[in-house]
C-alpha cells in the first residue's frame, strides 16, 4: 500500500520517452505510438477506477458515521453539504476549498483545517471557505475558533441559517443559553433551509431541557420529530423531557417508538436502554 500507484505507469512513460529519443525506423515509431496509446488508455481507465473507488470509500465513511453517531455526546449536525461550486481562479484557493470539503466529509478535521486555512490565505474573506472552516473547527471541537469564524460569515450573510444553527449549537455547548436561543429562534423564523430548521428545533429542545423547562423542551422535540422522523435522538431526548416532567407513561411510549423506528441506530439502542433502566426502578440520565 505504501508503493505509489503511479510508479508502474511513470516507469512505462520513462521507458517510452527513452525509446522515442532514439527511434529511427518507421516500424519503431509505429510500435512506440501503439505503446503511448496503450499507456494513455491504461492511465485513463485507472483514473476512472480510482474515482469509483473514492466514491465507494465515501459510502464506507457514511456507514461508519451511522454506526458511531450517538455513541458520544456530540450532537453537531452531520456534515452533508453539497459539493462546493468551484470557480476557476489563478491563485488556486478553490482547489484547497474543494480539498477541505472532501476532508470534512471524510472526518479528517485537522486535515480540513490545514487545507481551508491555506485557501483563506490565498483568498481572504471567501465566504464559502470561511463557512467550511467553521464546520471543520466546530467538528474538531475548537468551539471558540468556530464561533469567531461563523460570526464573520453571519456578518456577510445574515440569512445563512446553517451558520446560524452552528452558532446556536456552539453556544449550547458553551452554556451560553440566551445567545443559543436567539440564534436558533432566528433560524426558525428564516425557515430557508430544511436542515437548519430541523436542527434549530432540536437544539432549542436541548437548551430548554438543560434549563429544566421540560414542557418547552417537549414542544420543540415533538416539532423536531414532525419535521424529521428519522432524527432518532429526538425520541430519546423527548422521552427524557417527559420523564423528568413526571409523565412516565408518555416517556416509555416515546422511547419504545424510538427503538421501533430504528433498532440498529445508536440512539434507538439508547431508547431501549432507557426503558430497561426505568423498568429496573432506576432513573434515566439527567444530562
Amino acid at each position: 500500500m505504501n508503493e505509489p500507484i503511479v510508479d508502474p505507469w511513470r516507469n512505462s512513460y520513462d521507458e517510452i520517452s527513452r525509446r522515442l529519443n532514439s527511434a529511427g525506423t518507421g516500424e519503431e515509431r509505429e510500435t512506440i505510438k501503439r505503446d503511448i496509446i496503450a499507456l494513455f488508455k491504461a492511465v485513463d481507465q485507472g483514473i476512472t477506477d480510482l474515482s469509483a473507488l473514492k466514491e465507494d470509500i465515501r459510502e464506507l465513511v457514511e456507514r461508519y458515521k451511522q454506526l458511531s453517531h450517538g455513541e458520544s455526546e456530540d450532537r453537531a449536525p452531520q456534515f452533508t453539504g453539497a459539493v462546493p461550486s468551484m470557480r476557476a481562479d489563478h491563485i488556486g484557493a478553490s482547489t484547497f476549498i474543494e480539498k477541505g470539503w472532501s476532508l470534512i466529509s471524510l472526518g479528517d478535521y485537522p486535515g480540513a483545517l490545514q487545507a481551508l486555512n491555506k485557501a483563506l490565505s490565498l483568498s481572504p474573506g471567501d465566504v464559502q471557505g470561511q463557512s467550511l472552516l467553521g464546520w471543520a473547527q466546530m467538528l474538531n471541537e475548537d468551539y471558540d475558533d468556530a464561533l469567531a469564524t461563523f460570526q464573520l460569515v453571519l456578518m456577510k450573510e445574515p440569512a445563512n441559517s446553517l451558520a446560524r444553527i452552528n452558532v446556536g449549537f456552539i453556544c449550547l455547548k458553551k452554556g451560553i443559553f440566551g445567545e443559543a436561543i436567539e440564534h436558533l429562534s432566528k433560524a426558525i423564523r428564516l425557515d430557508n433551509d430544511k436542515k437548519a430548521t430541523l436542527y434549530a428545533h432540536f437544539y432549542l429542545g436541548l437548551v430548554y431541557l438543560e434549563r429544566e423547562m421540560y414542557e418547552d423542551a417537549q414542544t420543540f422535540f415533538e416539532k423536531t420529530l414532525k419535521l424529521g422522523p428519522n432524527l432518532i435522538e429526538a425520541y430519546y431526548e423527548l422521552g427524557r423531557a417527559q420523564w423528568l416532567a413526571g409523565d412516565r407513561d408518555a416517556a416509555r411510549t416515546t422511547w419504545n417508538s424510538g427503538f421501533e423506528a430504528n433498532k440498529f441506530n445508536p440512539w434507538g439502542k439508547r431508547c431501549r436502554e432507557s426503558l430497561e433502566l426505568v423498568d429496573r426502578g432506576e432513573e434515566p440520565p439527567r444530562s
